[in-house]
């Protein structure tokens, strides 16, 4: 017996549609919070509220659901698909069980606190894509590299900068993605994976947006003033490139290359805050390290849009670069690895940092070359795992600092040894 979360097929009219929230024509938007199957009209007066199905039940009930589909496409005329974090897909019914598999293999506890959290909380979640934590953590990685490589020989780094670095990633990823998508309201409508999102899908609006914006940035002021003088400046510089990253897509081929100068400042900050002030030599190729990583993990992601980006007439290196994207993006894999040589160089790194080093490499060469840029999922999985590229330098970088000799100690053994002898 199939288990069902609900039995009774209920018909909404647009007059008590409020009390749960909107179901337009576009069959997009949110028509009942919870996960499983849902249907809607192709109207935008009426929703059709059907029956619930548990996707742990999906492969044992396979025969009826889809039966039941069947007979809901004729009774209603409109679509059917699955429904989880707000987001109505329309499937075909022998498209729905590697749907239901797919959200299985990537449900994150992040997913489980934004579908608990009340109905007027999560459109705002979801615009920072807090269930999505993969963007937080490709902003706190160069943070964290940074951070860790300034710190002193034979120390692990400082444990309340991660921390607070870590909150601020947070917030300016949120922050991000918000003003991200108030310049590409439209843009999102147009293309099928971004028009869910709450400012295209009309949950939240510009002013709204607007409103939230300026508490999370309210929030990031405060952590930056938390920091010396040098790195409040220097964190100031970077709100410009924030703002108009979005228009990117609009007039260059080269939008990856300005998220890169963006997304990676923290590369810069976080030696700042540690040491008082930046050292050029270890922090520039260590930026441009970062930014050919952006540019390779998102060149990857952006082959997911790409139809729809040329369709819009938007621009990116994934359209750009075409058929030869793995050899492009080798040579952004090869300067990443030399950036990250060279800034271990200065920093007199020891072996277990180039040993991650080498990890690197290898991680870089599989993902540029295996993945199907033709595929949208193999293309979002080789994005995703950059979140293990990013601590895997990050423990090797924690670990050849472990390793140092301190100078000043070393050099006292040896007036020692001396003296003694």
């Amino acid at each position: 017996m199939v288990i069902l979360r609900a039995t009774t097929t209920l018909l909404v009219r647009s007059s008590v549609l409020k009390s749960l929230t909107k179901c337009p024509n576009t069959l997009r938007r949110t028509c009942f919070s919870g996960t499983g199957i849902l249907y809607c009209t192709n109207t935008h007066k009426e929703c059709s509220i059907t029956t619930q199905i548990h996707e742990d039940n999906y492969h044992a009930n396979k025969t009826q659901i889809h039966r039941h589909y069947s007979s809901m496409q004729d009774r209603c005329g409109g679509g059917g698909g699955l429904f989880a974090n707000n987001e109505l897909r329309l499937l075909q019914p022998s498209k729905l069980a590697s749907f239901a598999q797919e959200r299985r293999l990537n449900w994150k506890p992040t997913t489980a606190i934004v579908e608990a959290a009340p109905s007027k909380i999560q459109p705002y979640l979801r615009l920072i894509r807090f269930d999505r934590p993969i963007g937080t953590w490709l902003l706190f990685w160069p943070c964290s590299w940074s951070i860790a490589l300034a710190a002193d020989p034979g120390h692990f780094p400082d444990f309340y900068m991660l921390g607070l670095f870590g909150v601020g990633a947070l917030v300016m990823r949120g922050a991000g993605c918000t003003i991200n998508d108030m310049w590409d309201r439209d843009f999102d409508k147009s293309v099928e994976r971004t028009q869910s999102r709450p400012i295209a899908a009309g949950d939240i609006t510009r002013f709204q947006a607007l409103v939230f914006l300026g508490a999370q940035l309210t929030v990031g002021l405060s952590i930056l003033l938390s920091l010396n003088t040098y790195s409040i400046i220097l964190g100031a510089a970077s709100v410009l490139p924030v703002v108009v990253y979005p228009l990117m897509k609009r007039i260059t081929n080269w939008p990856q290359l300005f998220l890169g100068l963006t997304i990676n400042w923290g590369a810069l900050l976080g030696w700042a805050a540690v040491q008082g002030s930046c050292d050029w030599s270890v922090v520039l190729p260590l930026y441009t390290a970062c930014m050919s990583w952006s540019i390779v993990y998102d060149t990857i992601y952006g082959h997911q849009d790409k139809k729809d980006d040329q369709t819009l007439g938007l621009k990116s290196t994934s359209i750009y670069m075409g058929d030869k994207t793995p050899y492009w993006l080798t040579g952004f894999a090869a300067t990443m690895v030399t950036g990250l040589g060279i800034a271990g160089v200065m920093c007199e790194q020891t072996m277990p940092y180039y040993v991650a080093l080498g990890l690197t490499a290898a991680h870089l060469g599989q993902q540029v070359w295996t993945v199907d840029l033709n595929n949208s999922q193999d293309c979002w999985n080789k994005f995703r795992s950059n979140h293990r590229l990013g601590a895997i330098i990050f423990v090797g970088i924690v670990a050849g600092t472990l390793a140092k000799v301190n100078k000043d100690k070393k050099n006292q053994d040896k007036k020692e040894n001396k003296g003694d002898s």
